[in-house]
């Protein structure tokens, strides 16, 4: 009964996982204006332009941490890889999708489109991802997530499982400055051939942003772990599995 509890949890676990990641690409097209009242100069002078998909990809930093403190680093593991190959699975089934040719009966959903043409464009804008941008969101995650897990583990070690709050932080504020840095230098960098400059301003603010997330998330981070471990009724999925035995 103990270990189906935990079972079940985890696949919910990973199920969150795979959805937030996958919309975190899917929304992450369009830029927005981050505090245009509070900081309408911005920093370094210039308006704060972020992607939205910076809104929900650093849950998936929280999740990660809450399965590396109960299910531990093998299962945490497991989630990242799962998540990298669905992400690739959906930038696939986009594709198809966009290659399928529209009906003339399409743009009677939404008239002020006009035609299929416009609808087709309209769709390609929201949906079509440079390859660049993939190959830079991708590899920053992949790259970003593994250390974050071996990160945790090696502080929840090195405190012999104490100071949750230590490793959460700890383990998100490094993986998130790779995530970071990896993806603007790729896409920004090699990819559009913006000035490098330019780009260290971005990677500042969106860290900044990131850092602000990691500090807020850490009670989310107790109370999921709380949650989680009187769902399944042990400490860990370790002793849940004992228990069962």
């Amino acid at each position: 009964m103990v270990q189906d509890r935990a079972e079940t949890a985890f696949s919910v676990l990973m199920a969150g996982f795979v959805v937030v990641l996958v919309l975190s690409n899917i929304i992450g097209v369009k830029l927005f204006l981050a505090f245009p009242e509070i900081l309408p100069q911005g920093f370094f002078g210039e308006p704060i332009t972020l992607t939205t998909g910076i809104m929900v990809y650093p849950l998936t930093f929280l999740l990660t941490d809450i399965v590396c403190e109960v299910y531990g680093r093998r299962r945490a593991n497991l989630m990242v890889f799962t998540g990298f190959v669905m992400s690739l699975l959906s930038l696939v089934l986009i594709q198809m999708a966009l290659a399928v040719p529209g009906s003339p009966v399409w743009p009677t959903g939404s008239p002020h489109f006009g035609s299929v043409e416009a609808m087709q464009h309209a769709y390609e804008s929201v949906f079509t991802l440079p390859g660049i941008l993939i190959l830079a969101s991708m590899t920053a995650y992949l790259v970003a997530q593994l250390m974050d897990v071996r990160i945790f583990h090696f502080w929840k070690r090195l405190t012999d499982g104490r100071h949750l709050w230590l490793r959460n932080n700890g383990s998100t504020m490094v993986s998130q400055l790779v995530d970071t840095t990896a993806f603007y230098v790729i896409f920004l960098g090699f990819g559009i051939g913006l000035p490098w400059e330019f780009i260290g301003k971005i990677i500042v603010v969106a860290y900044i942003f990131k850092l602000a997330f990691a500090a807020l998330d850490t009670p989310f981070v107790y109370f999921g772990v709380a949650i989680l471990r009187r769902y399944i009724g042990a400490d860990s999925v370790e002793e849940a599995a004992e228990n069962t035995a």
